[in-house]
Formats: structure tokens, sequence, C-alpha cells
């Protein structure tokens, strides 16, 4: 694996303990409370992919395509199921150290390596399609469109390359300060631009086609004394829902824009890596504090805030119905009220951690856990 002289913080909880000395800071999850289901969830399927991300905090699916669920797993391997059923379609071994991915689209399946390296797989037969060094590790999925894969490398700099072929097209940069979470923001491909996250709380459009810059726009401004007081990087990925792209900062704010100009329709204070999901009326958001929060998307007000989960590493949030689903640190799944934000379901993946956000397709949710367990739920109303 490629080393870089850049201080890159595994984990808040590392961050604090190195930071303010030995003593550990870390707050301990809150206990469940006992609930009763007031919704029926059940256990579609479950299968093994045989790894997950292990003990590293990667960020390594599920992503939907064309009936079909994508996830990877740190020793190298790339598996496609049959949504509906679980039936493991194929597997494919990189024989690397995957960090980042899978991105899906455009009848590719993508990953990037901690050895600095981009694959792409086809997505029906599962064969190799091309793999292509970059300048640095892929922390996060790969983008694609019809015509381009775009790649955010943890050394500042975002590729273009062909989606057929791999041939390096456009490279752009922005420096990358001296302290910074260990993650990236995931490239997103929307009407011919390319929206990247970066560190320091700017958010860029880029040409599709050159890696020109369109817009750049300063989500966030650190501020405090200390290095670490001032981190406001862009961790999560963006979401773009009618012409509107909402951003997250660690240690800074949550922010509508423009997708074609770039410019604020509102912000407001909040924190987050992890990530967040809109519908219609609300963004759904879990802060550093795995808190969970409804905010309106016209404006940013709050709709209602869940704390009964604080600290416990909750994952992204993802719409499912009626309902809003999380996963957390012991392997626990919950369901929330969207309207009120009470828990009124609870199951369990496995003992272990979920890092993925879940992901919902026509009203099933599919959640994937650090050991490797991929499951799907639904729900009836």
């Amino acid at each position: 694996m490629i080393r870089y002289p850049v201080v890159l913080l595994l984990t808040l909880s590392l961050c604090a303990c190195a930071y303010f000395g030995d003593e550990d800071n870390t707050i301990p999850p809150t206990p469940l409370e006992d609930i009763e289901n007031t919704v029926s969830i059940k256990e579609d399927w479950s299968e093994d992919a045989g790894g997950g991300a292990d003990e590293a905090y990667l960020n390594l699916g599920p992503v939907y395509s064309e009936n079909k669920v994508f996830v990877a797993n740190s020793n190298g391997k790339v598996v496609a199921y049959d949504a509906e059923t679980g039936k493991r379609l194929w597997q494919f071994d990189t024989d690397t150290y995957l960090t980042g991915g899978p991105g899906v689209g455009g009848n590719l399946v993508l990953v990037g390596s901690g050895d600095a390296e981009v694959i792409a797989i086809d997505a029906e037969s599962g064969k190799l399609v091309w793999r292509v060094p970059v300048s640095s590790e892929v922390l996060a999925a790969p983008a694609v469109s019809a015509d381009i894969v775009a790649t955010r490398t943890i050394d500042g700099k975002t590729v273009g390359l062909n989606a057929s072929t791999g041939q390096k097209l456009w490279t752009y940069e922005q420096s990358v300060p001296a302290l910074s979470l260990r993650g990236t923001s995931a490239p997103i491909i929307d009407d011919e631009l390319v929206i990247v996250g970066y560190d320091e709380g700017r958010l860029v459009a880029l040409e599709e086609q050159t890696g020109k810059l369109v817009w750049e726009t300063r989500i966030a401004l650190g501020s405090g004394r200390s290095e670490l007081e001032r981190m406001v990087d862009i961790d999560a990925e963006p979401v773009i829902d009618s012409g509107v792209i909402f951003v997250a900062t660690f240690q800074g704010r949550l922010a509508a824009l423009s997708l074609v100009a770039g410019s604020i329709l509102w912000t407001r204070e909040i924190s987050t890596h992890t990530g967040l999901s809109v519908d219609s009326s609300n963004v759904y958001i879990t802060d550093d504090d795995s808190n969970v929060w409804a905010l309106d998307r016209f404006n940013g007000n709050s709709v209602w805030k869940l704390e009964k989960l604080a600290a416990r590493a909750v994952t992204a949030p993802a719409v499912q119905g009626n309902l809003i689903a999380v996963g957390d640190l012991e392997g626990y799944l919950h369901w929330l009220d969207k309207t009120t934000g009470e828990i009124v379901a609870r199951g369990r993946l496995s003992d272990n951690r979920i890092i993925a956000a879940p992901v919902v397709h026509a009203g099933t949710v599919y959640f994937y856990s650090s050991d490797g367990t991929l499951a799907a739920y639904s729900f009836q109303e």
C-alpha cells in the first residue's frame, strides 16, 4: 500500500486520545431501550459475502442496480446477488486490498484499492473489463456515467477515466490539509457534471468530459485554535434531488445548493461524516453524535430529532417507504417512523458493526455488516 506524509485520523475516538492524552474519551454507546415492534419487519434473505470490511472502517457497499445487489470486501472480492432471492450470481477476486466501492453504472461495477488501482468488472458476467493505476489510495466508490468513470483519491485528485478502456482523460487536483479524517466523499455524476466534496469544506463541480472547474463553493469554514478544531472535511456523499445538492461537512454545516450554479440556498449547523438521504419533504441525516434528524428540505428547519441511539455509531439513514432505516455498531437495525422519528421496529443483522449506509429499492432495504453479512428486509404497512 502506498504511504503518504499526511496525517489521517482512523476514528474520532482515536483522534481524541492522541490529541488530549492517553485517557480514552470515547463516549459509551447509549443502552437500547426495550421496545415492542409496531411495524412488522420481515427478513427476506441473508447471505455471507465472506469478509466485509473486517476491522477496517471501510464503506464497501451495498449498492443496487438492475435487480442485483453488489458488495465488496476488504480481502479483494466483489460479489453480485439477485436482489429478490439472495442467490449469488458471481464473485470476482481482485487479488488486492479493496478500500472503496462498489460503484455501479453503464453495466460496470467499479471498486478502488489500497494499492492505488481502479478496477472495472462487467455487471452481468462478473468478468474483468479493465484495471488501471491511479495516483493514490481510493477510499470511496467511483462514479460512472455512459462515458466517464470519476474517481477521488486521498492525495486530493479527482480523475476522469474512459468508461470503456480505463484510459485517463483528465485530472483535477486540490491541496490536502495536514490533518483530515481518513475518508473521502464519493463523487457523483449528474447533468454532465462531476460533483466532488473536498477537505476544508469545499464542494466543486467539474465538466464531465474535460474535468474543467465549473464552480466551487465553500460549505463551511474551519474555526478554532488547533488544526483538529478547524477540520471541516466533506466525507459524506452528497445527494442530488430535483436540481438541488444536499451536502454536509464534519464539524461544519449541512447545505442545500443549486446544481447548476453552486449557489447556497440554505445552511444550518450540523456535523456528519456518514451521510444523508432525502425525500420530497425532508432531509434525513445522522450527526457525529449518532443523533438522527429530519430537516425540512426547503429551509433546513428541524422537523424531529432522535437522541435514543446516541454514541452508537449509527449509519447514514435510508428512506424505506414511511420508515427510516439505520444500523449501528453492534449490528442492530432500527426503523424509525418518518413522521415522528420514534423507533417503531428493531432487528439484528449480526454481532458486528454496520458501517455502510443501507440501500433501498422498491420497498426493500439491504444492510451489509462489517463481517460480510448481507440481508434484505421488507415490511408490511
